[in-house]
């Protein structure tokens, strides 16, 4: 197979979407549309990338800094053929070029190896078959079903327009010719416009074969010009992500109420309910359970761990036969060790929690490291930030901490300590003794009434 160059035309405003930020940044399943394409590309081992970008300036070109891409501005949005004319200096002429579109993020790799395979020598095309073709190009074949030329929708005749095989816009071509045929376009069309399109009939006219190859996976080849669009082309995209973990055996409660927006990685028996998102790259260990309603970014979830409905998991590590949730709230930093509970309203941040600890009910706990087998009471507070800094709390293995405890950071709990229930700590704790720090006396006072609201 000779050398390939791709070039991907990712010009276009996308006036529909009603957007000031350019429409191949938008985004399916939390990656930017052109980075799909992108991936794509690069899965096809090319010499050379090219993106030609317009619209958006270098906001585009940012956005894909640490990919190694020859960008190719379109200061002037004058057709495909004009886009791959400035991108063509670039080319390779011993090469063979593939053109993508950086609107189409669902693009089929095998697909497009599939078009490579066959473009040494001819012009080879992406079709399908569109029920309502309108505003498409149609592609006209002639009796013995060869490809005579493309006719985009504005300029076809009548009969023309009751094709219903129309052109993606993705192509395969030796680079040599493609060159030459770019040289000889004209605008002499209702757009006014440089066509890509018309290398086909430059192409027939020359003795270059042209081929067609029609696709049956329509999503794969749309692409999106409103929010309308990137709506539907997102839940196809996670229709998609469903059914490959189904086929690896995840069992999915309702995979039409399934969202990754990154990568979800999952052993054996791993069981997810219903409307659960996903986000950057998560890892589930063999039997985890993720109950309905969960939000989990960046995190690993380790073997037979349960999560409950409606937790929140972010930067976080837990580990074996854990038990998190309902309504839990996990931030970075968190690392949770095996066996450990974290109960309802429970929010961590930034702390560490050894083998077989609990805090099972309305707690906050940041910046602080729990020992093992440590008991957290309800209403616990771990006191980390004086308005201005930041302090650790350090509870020993077997400690005991009452409810409605403040731990005023920084502060260390001995182990096998137990804190009195009402406690307002300062100061450090020993280790296997009792602390805590009370009102010397209980007053109440008869006859006092409760404020009223004023009326106006």
């Amino acid at each position: 197979m000779r050398k390939l160059n791709i070039v991907i035309l990712a010009a276009g405003k996308g006036t529909r979407m009603h957007s000031s930020k350019p429409k191949v940044l938008h985004e399916i399943g939390a990656k930017p549309i052109l980075a799909h394409v992108i991936d794509c590309a690069k899965a096809l081992n090319p010499l050379k990338i090219i993106v030609v970008y317009g619209y958006g300036g270098d906001t585009v070109r940012e956005a894909f800094a640490h990919e190694n891409i020859t960008w190719v501005n379109q200061a002037e949005q004058l057709g495909t053929g004009h886009a791959v004319q400035q991108a063509s200096p670039h080319l390779d002429n011993d090469a063979n070029t593939l053109i993508l579109l950086g609107d189409v993020p669902l693009v089929d790799i095998q697909a497009c190896k599939q078009l490579i395979e066959q473009a040494d020598k001819k012009l080879v095309i992406q079709s399908f078959n569109k029920d309502d073709p309108t505003g498409y190009g149609r592609i006209v074949r002639a009796a013995t079903h060869n490809v005579l030329a493309i006719v985009e929708h504005k300029d076809a005749t009548e009969l023309q327009r009751k094709i219903v095989e129309v052109n993606t816009g993705i192509m395969a071509m030796p680079t040599q010719h493609l060159i030459k045929w770019l040289s000889q376009l004209t605008n002499n069309n209702a757009q006014g416009e440089y066509y890509l399109t018309d290398i086909v009939a430059l192409a027939v006219a020359q003795s270059v074969d042209v081929i067609a190859e029609i696709t049956p996976d329509e999503w794969s080849v749309t692409g999106i010009n409103s929010k309308t669009d990137l709506a539907q082309i997102e839940r196809i995209y996670q229709t998609r992500v469903a059914q490959q973990l189904l086929l690896q055996g995840v069992t999915l409660k309702d995979p039409a109420r399934l969202d990754v927006r990154g990568v979800l990685n999952c052993g054996q028996d791993v069981q997810i309910d219903v409307n659960c998102l996903f986000e950057g790259v998560v890892t589930l260990g063999d039997n985890v359970k993720i109950g309905a309603n969960c939000v989990i970014k960046n995190a690993v979830i380790a073997t037979g761990s349960h999560i409950a409905p409606f937790t929140h998991i972010d930067d976080s590590k837990i580990g074996e036969n854990s038990r998190i949730g309902p309504f839990a709230r996990l931030r970075p930093g968190t690392v949770l060790q095996s066996e450990t509970h974290v109960g309802n309203f429970v929010e961590l941040k930034n702390a560490q929690v050894d083998i077989g600890s609990k805090i099972n009910h309305l707690s906050y706990v940041g910046d602080a490291t729990i020992g093992k087998n440590v008991n957290i009471g309800a209403g616990t507070i771990t006191c980390n930030y004086d308005g201005a800094n930041k302090f650790r709390t350090v509870i020993e293995d077997g400690a005991f901490i009452g409810s409605d405890t403040q731990l005023i950071a920084p502060v260390t709990i001995g182990a096998n300590a137990t804190i009195a229930a009402g406690s307002t700590i300062t100061k450090d704790a020993p280790a296997d003794a009792l602390t805590f720090c009370r009102a010397k006396e209980q007053k109440s006072i008869v006859g006092w009434k409760r404020p009223v609201k004023i009326k106006k």
